[in-house]
């Protein structure tokens, strides 16, 4: 009865997985257009999905960067993304059934101290075991940390809050400080008490990608580890394969994209050969959704 049990479950999951694709949300430079997607059948192959699905109407210079989207339990794809680069404190949202029509935009202010230069990157996580949403963003507050030699207007650090209903926000709070100015933060649950921070070092002479381990996303974090990435790298975001993951982060420098493959999170290997991204795409968050959706969003 147990292995019937287990043959039963294997196959739904496969079901479901056959029946979903992978998501990637994005946008084009300079920003000002708004939501793009791309998707791919097996995580590596990405094909583009003409059209923009939502264009910027909140926040000092109504932008639209940095996409980042992630469905809840009851089907509903919530979307944050940065709204300006600088007088923002906090960041656009809003939500869809079926990535195509979209709520009203909201402004949702997050930081407290009046002297916050911006709101970067908020990224979603939903936390499965306290059932709410954690949104994660970087955040200049000059003279709060200390600078190195980062301008005190560069000087970033992650904070985080957390909600129910995107209605309701608990008070910000600080995610991590590793002593260097940090932004562009994922965060991935592998197991049980099991949880991974991919981060970008900001700071001049790195600008790279790093990651850190916790039991608890609230944190404690522990301390970053070495770059595995190159000059020049930001916005990463991360695909569960059979075999492990491939991080997927925008060389800005070269103005393509990398990918990076681990099974964990210590060992890499680069397999920016293996995949395929179209141009102009900028980084958003990968996820997943039924391939209806896929087929209504194509207009087929």
């Amino acid at each position: 009865m147990k292995q019937l049990s287990f043959i039963i479950l294997a196959t739904l999951l496969f079901c479901g997985c056959k029946n979903e694709v992978y998501m990637y949300s994005s946008f084009h430079e300079p920003a000002t257009d708004g939501l793009r997607f791309i998707y791919s059948e097996d995580g590596m192959h990405w094909d583009s999905i003409p059209g923009v699905w939502l264009s910027p109407q909140v926040g000092v210079q109504k932008v639209m960067r940095d996409p980042s989207i992630q469905r809840t339990p009851d089907g509903t794809y919530h979307l944050v993304w940065t709204s300006s680069w600088r007088g923002d404190k906090g960041f656009g949202y809003s939500s869809s059934r079926d990535l195509r029509h979209w709520t009203e935009q909201r402004f949702i202010q997050v930081m407290s101290d009046t002297s916050t230069v911006n709101v970067w990157a908020p990224e979603l996580f939903y936390d499965d075991v306290r059932k709410e949403m954690m949104v994660v963003w970087s955040s200049c507050v000059p003279g709060k940390f200390e600078r190195g030699i980062e301008d005190e207007k560069n000087n970033h650090r992650l904070y985080y809050t957390t909600t129910k209903d995107f209605q309701t926000f608990a008070p910000e709070r600080l995610l991590i400080d590793p002593g260097f100015s940090c932004i562009d933060a994922i965060i991935l649950k592998r197991a049980k008490n099991d949880y991974v921070m991919v981060l970008k070092d900001n700071t001049r002479p790195n600008r790279n990608i790093k990651v850190a381990f916790a039991t608890d996303p609230h944190g404690p974090w522990g301390p970053p580890s070495q770059a595995f990435t190159e000059y020049l790298s930001e916005g990463p975001t991360a695909v569960e394969l059979n075999d492990g993951y491939i991080i997927y982060y925008d060389r800005y420098g070269n103005k393509d994209f990398g990918a990076i493959h681990t099974t964990d999170f210590i060992h890499f290997e680069d397999w920016s050969n293996k995949v395929s991204i179209p141009e102009l795409h900028k980084h958003g968050t990968i996820f997943r959704a039924p391939r209806k959706t896929l087929r209504k969003l194509k207009g087929n």
